[in-house]
């Protein structure tokens, strides 16, 4: 798996899940399917007029996912960037031809109250619920950063067992300390909870380095 076939899995969807924050701090999720994929790089139609839109110009940040009949979940956190005005009619006419049935929701020059978003620098998250065990794995497309989730076993460890045990992926191996097989985690928190003497840590927090 990696970022170029990520996207191609989404292509396939077709429709996908775009959410943003509006000005009152709320949640929004809006189904778009008006988008034209690049290998590195996805661009999107919306009107101008629309609440979506003003969210992206004020913030820029948005998440997307899609879900494949595969099981599979693709998600990608992203900053989006208003494409050039001398580049959009380009990018609207070739999004309205690869998608027909936007010439009946905006026919003949209604099409003009469009804009064009382009995403080009994302974290990508692949998680994979029809495998056993799971798999999960993060990959970029551009600049982006990955931002590290889940949990990791510190030095603290005392090789009870507690989280091999209670793994419903079995994605711990023993050692000194225990290790998690991070592309096979749940993030679900089970071996959090069941440590006895809190060797479980959040990955991403600061006492991470020790």
């Amino acid at each position: 798996m990696d970022a170029q076939t990520c996207i191609k899995k989404l292509q396939y969807v077709g429709v996908l899940n775009f959410a943003t924050v509006d000005k009152h701090g709320k949640p929004q999720i809006r189904n778009i399917s008006a988008i034209h994929y690049e290998q590195q790089s996805m661009y999107f139609f919306t009107a101008r007029g629309k609440a979506f839109c003003e969210e992206l110009l004020s913030d820029g940040n948005v998440q997307i996912l899609g879900y494949t009949k595969y099981k599979e979940m693709i998600r990608l956190s992203a900053k989006v960037e208003k494409v050039s005005d001398n580049e959009q009619k380009k990018w609207i006419d070739i999004i309205f031809e690869e998608q027909p049935y936007l010439s009946n929701v905006y026919p003949d020059n209604t099409r003009e109250i469009g804009i064009v978003f382009c995403i080009k620098n994302a974290e990508i998250e692949y998680f994979n619920l029809g495998v056993n065990p799971i798999f999960r794995e993060s990959y970029i497309i551009g600049n982006a950063d990955i931002v590290e989730k889940g949990y990791y076993i510190s030095q603290d460890c005392i090789s009870c067992g507690n989280c091999m045990k209670n793994c419903p992926q079995r994605c711990i191996i023993s050692g000194k300390p225990y290790q998690i097989v991070q592309e096979h985690c749940l993030h679900c928190g089970n071996c959090l909870e069941k440590c006895p003497v809190g060797a479980v840590r959040r990955r991403g927090m600061p006492n991470e380095t020790e």
